[in-house]
């Protein structure tokens, strides 16, 4: 008789197909939500006071990287593209964040001046999508922030030819050093990198709930008037 199989271990996959296994224990992941609710009638008017309400909740959890979102552009093919950012500021006008103008997401925002935004707080059970407009933020409010960052983070905005392919990291480590050569301790800020800002014109606030019958609650403007209505999950 022959040996007998070893016996199965986590990570270690047998015969031909490597990916098999981990594709079968994929298909069973799940969990049940049953942290929140939402619900309209304790949801606010505005869409941007519930967005306060929820990232200062985020806030108060204390959950890793709160303010990290998703930045969804289209480029000129019509093909998507994602990127994570950092929110820096929001009101009634919109949400606001910083980059290099040049980058592939500011290149494909001068050609299609559209975007989709989305928060995934995990541990809360809540994801926040925003769609709107995007145009760039004041030449002021840009020099503002940037002044307001760390002295390496402002040299970074100079050093880095974002989205740009380079023969490696010591390209940046010696334009780094240029631009401290260059400008000391109070570099102005890049003219290739600045503020935009998304002015929605739709927000849906998802809600994790139990069997999958999720809260979705969407506003959209409605001549000039916000419109709060609930999608099916």
């Amino acid at each position: 008789m022959g040996a007998k199989a070893p016996p199965f271990q986590w990570g270690v996959h047998l015969g031909p197909s490597p990916t098999l296994g981990g594709m079968d224990d994929l298909s069973q992941l799940r969990r049940s939500y049953e942290r929140a609710e939402l619900d309209e009638s304790a949801s606010a008017a505005e869409p941007w006071q519930q967005f306060a309400r929820w990232l200062d909740e985020a806030l108060s959890a204390k959950l890793p990287e709160p303010n990290a979102m998703t930045v969804a552009t289209v480029g000129p093919d019509g093909r998507p593209s994602t990127r994570i950012v950092l929110i820096k500021g929001f009101d009634a006008r919109g949400i606001v964040w910083y980059t290099n103008y040049e980058s592939r997401k500011g290149r494909e925002l001068a050609g299609h001046p559209f975007a989709a935004l989305q928060f995934h707080w995990v541990e809360l059970e809540r994801v926040v999508r925003i769609e709107g407009q995007v145009e760039r933020v004041s030449a002021e409010e840009s020099d503002a922030y940037y002044r307001s960052r760390p002295l390496d983070s402002r040299l970074g905005a100079w050093a880095s030819p974002q989205s740009q392919v380079i023969s490696s990291r010591a390209v940046l480590v010696a334009n780094a050093a240029k631009a401290a050569m260059q400008h000391g301790l109070n570099p102005p800020r890049p003219p290739h990198w600045g503020g935009y800002r998304l002015e929605p014109e739709a927000w849906e606030f998802w809600q994790g709930r139990p069997s999958r019958l999720h809260d979705r609650l969407r506003y959209r403007l409605d001549a000039g008037q916000w419109v709060r209505e609930r999608l099916a999950p």
